[in-house]
Order: C-alpha cells, then sequence, then structure tokens
C-alpha cells in the first residue's frame, strides 16, 4: 500500500512552504517522502520536485493558446489532468515503489476541492491504485481574526471535506506570524453559547437561526477542528506528521509484519548469543 497527502487550501494559505518544511523534516528524521506538483501555474519550489504537473500542461502555454484568463486556464488545466489519470498519472506512479509516501502540491483555487469533481477524481484513481489518502486542508491563522471569518473557514473545509470524502485534517498555518496566540486559541476549541453571542453581535438579527445552527453544527458533531502549525518548530512539524499518518495508518503495517513472524523459525535469531 502507498501512502498520500493531498495538500489543499485556498492561495497563499502557505501550502507549498508546508511541503517544502515538512520534506526538509524527513530529510533531517530520515523519513523518505516524494512531493509531487499539481499546481500548473507554479514557478519556484524550495523541495525536489518528484513529479510535475507542468510536464502534462502548464497554465502559460493554455493561456497563450486559448486566451483564458488565469482562473479559467487553471480549471482548464486540471480538467486536462482528470482526462489524463489513465495515462499521465499512472505513468507517473509507476517511478514509484509500492509504498512511496506522496504528497501532492496543490493549485488554490477554492472551487477545485469545493464542488469541481477534478481532484475529487484524482484521489479516486489513487485508491484504486491502493493508496491510502489523506486531505490536509491549510488555512492562515492570520485569517482567522473574528468569528464570522472562523465560521466561514470551517465551512470552507467543510466542504472540501463533504466533496473528496477523504480523512481530512485542518491545520492553521503561519502560526509564527500570529502575533496574539490568545486570539487563536478562542477558536481551536470554541465554545458554542460564546460563538453564538459574537455572531449574533456581528450579524443582522435576522440571521439567528441561522447562527445558532452554525454554533451547534461546530460544537456538537465535531466536524471541523484545526490543528495549529508554526514551521520554527521541528515539535509542531512532527505533531502535525503524526495526525496525518493516524489518519492514514501509516506504519501500522510495521506492526503486522513483525506479528507475522514465526516465533518457532529456527533462521529467526540465528547467529545471537
Amino acid at each position: 500500500m502507498g501512502y498520500a497527502q493531498l495538500v489543499i487550501g485556498p492561495a497563499g494559505s502557505g501550502k507549498s512552504t508546508y511541503c517544502s518544511s515538512l520534506y526538509q523534516h524527513c530529510q533531517t528524521i530520515g523519513r523518505n517522502i516524494q512531493v509531487i506538483n499539481l499546481d500548473p501555474a507554479a514557478e519556484n519550489f524550495d523541495y525536489p520536485v518528484a513529479a510535475d504537473i507542468r510536464e502534462l500542461i502548464s497554465l502559460d502555454d493554455v493561456m497563450e493558446e486559448l486566451g483564458l484568463g488565469p482562473n479559467g486556464g487553471l480549471i482548464y488545466c486540471m480538467e486536462h489532468l482528470g482526462e489524463n489519470l489513465d495515462d499521465w498519472l499512472t505513468e507517473e506512479l509507476e517511478n514509484f515503489l509500492d509504498d512511496d509516501y506522496l504528497v501532492f502540491d496543490c493549485p488554490g483555487q477554492i472551487e477545485l476541492f469545493s464542488h469541481i469533481p477534478v481532484l475529487k477524481n484524482f484521489v479516486e484513481h489513487l485508491q484504486r491504485k491502493n493508496f491510502s489518502v489523506c486531505a490536509v486542508y491549510l488555512l492562515d491563522s492570520q485569517f482567522i481574526t473574528d468569528v464570522t471569518k472562523f465560521i466561514s473557514g470551517c465551512m470552507a473545509s467543510l466542504s472540501a471535506m463533504i466533496q473528496l470524502g477523504l480523512p481530512h485534517v485542518n491545520i492553521l498555518s503561519k502560526m509564527d506570524l500570529v502575533k496574539n496566540k490568545r486570539d487563536i486559541d478562542d477558536y481551536l476549541n470554541p465554545e458554542p453559547q460564546i460563538l453564538l453571542s459574537e455572531l449574533n453581535l456581528s450579524m443582522a438579527p435576522r440571521f439567528g437561526k441561522l447562527n445558532k445552527a452554525l454554533a451547534e453544527l461546530v460544537d456538537e458533531y465535531s466536524m471541523v477542528s484545526f490543528v495549529p502549525l508554526d514551521l520554527r518548530k521541528e515539535s509542531s512539524i512532527r505533531y502535525v506528521l503524526s495526525q496525518i499518518d493516524n489518519c492514514i495508518q501509516y506504519g501500522e503495517d510495521v506492526d503486522v509484519k513483525v506479528k507475522d513472524f514465526d516465533p518457532d523459525d529456527p533462521d529467526i535469531g540465528a547467529g545471537s548469543d
């Protein structure tokens, strides 16, 4: 079985920086991962690119040849990727070992993981190739400055979760840039009554029932929660990686292999005193 992270989130949320820091961390601890670029508009990378969608199609070429704008061109590129999963992606996956750990650095257009089925089809293709996949949703922590933005971030994350149907880890990125950590702490373990009170204060009275439903959704179902990530701290990266590994059961096959050993096998322990 192979393992994969699908790194998604709004533009500017720090996806490529996360991929770079994760790669460096894994290099430090002696763990092998491969980072694959799925952004046809990307230009510069701080990590070795194991595979690149731009070898299939690039945004610059599409904009020049078809006269599309940046957003329309990117959607065209991703739909082209979807049409070539059996060719380009399958061929690229053959370059990796069966149990390799892949990290896909995705573009930031929110429609790609909220309602357009391209990434959903991409994930299903990986799963057919026996990959265990986790969606890693990044949200800029500086975006979470008030309750309305927090709810907006939760709903965007929930939309991606429902669309992709994957184990999901939500990350608050750029924690090293947050000046007042207490403002963020209030939203890591939000109290529903406080959320509701703040929503009612910031929105018109006619939204009262909606506010109550949103606060209950966040509280009762616990469907959306965020893990803070400070890239200055190895312990923070390690903790986030452990959460993701747990979602895709990475490493559990090692325990199975140990249990499969026959204790009566004379070859085991040969040469020991």
